[in-house]
């Protein structure tokens, strides 16, 4: 088990937005504010660390021919849990989020890491994994989240910030609707993940040269 290598890789080389392409459906549609970004990050990242954990510590007994009716299984009892404290104590981020929480029961990123990870690793390792993927995961809805807001509202911290209207920076005339809409939120995306590929190859680089260097 390397914890530097699992953090590294849920946050830039594996991450589950920018690299992997998972949950692409919730990615568009509510990356709109900050409070909807955290919101469904923090969510993702609790159901599928919880998730991860009973998947490997189970792995053994599940048999290989319902493992994935029983992933399933697993993390619709978590996405229930999650969703109904949200709708106790988060009313307005249960409302802005609508059927999104309930549809993380089949969001690629959890099943996905159930099979790819959790059920062949520890239930430590599978912890980290879920804590650093969720934590990747959450990074780039934030950065998007964060770019759509400002281009299109104006506006910083939608939801969390000033009362919820959030800190206006740029004058209610002039940003662009189009930004908050889905071919905005492919338009942002699609310059996260330039953007992560170009860190991703510079640090390569960096790091070759450092091992050249020796």
């Amino acid at each position: 088990m390397n914890i530097k290598k699992q953090f590294y890789e849920g946050l830039l080389t594996k991450n589950p937005v920018t690299v992997q392409l998972l949950g692409m459906c919730s990615t568009m549609a509510i990356t709109t504010s900050l409070f909807n970004g955290l919101g469904m990050g923090v969510a993702v990242t609790i159901i599928l660390t919880c998730s991860n954990i009973i998947i490997s510590a189970l792995r053994k007994f599940i048999p290989s021919q319902i493992r994935i009716a029983a992933y399933v299984t697993i993390i619709a009892g978590f996405v229930t849990i999650v969703d109904l404290a949200i709708q106790a104590f988060l009313p307005d981020l249960s409302t802005s989020l609508g059927v999104f929480i309930p549809l993380i029961v089949v969001n690629c990123i959890i099943l996905g890491r159930a099979e790819a990870f959790a059920s062949k690793n520890g239930v430590l390792a599978s912890a980290l994994d879920g804590i650093f993927q969720g934590i990747g995961y959450t990074v780039a809805l934030t950065i998007v989240c964060v770019i759509r807001e400002l281009l299109g509202s104006g506006t910083f911290g939608g939801g969390l910030l000033n009362g919820g209207e959030g800190i206006r920076l740029i004058p209610a005339e002039y940003p662009a609707m189009l930004m908050v809409m889905p071919v905005g939120g492919f338009l942002v995306l699609g310059c996260v993940i330039a953007g992560s590929q170009w860190l991703m190859k510079h640090l390569d680089i960096k790091s070759k040269k450092k091992e050249a260097a020796k």
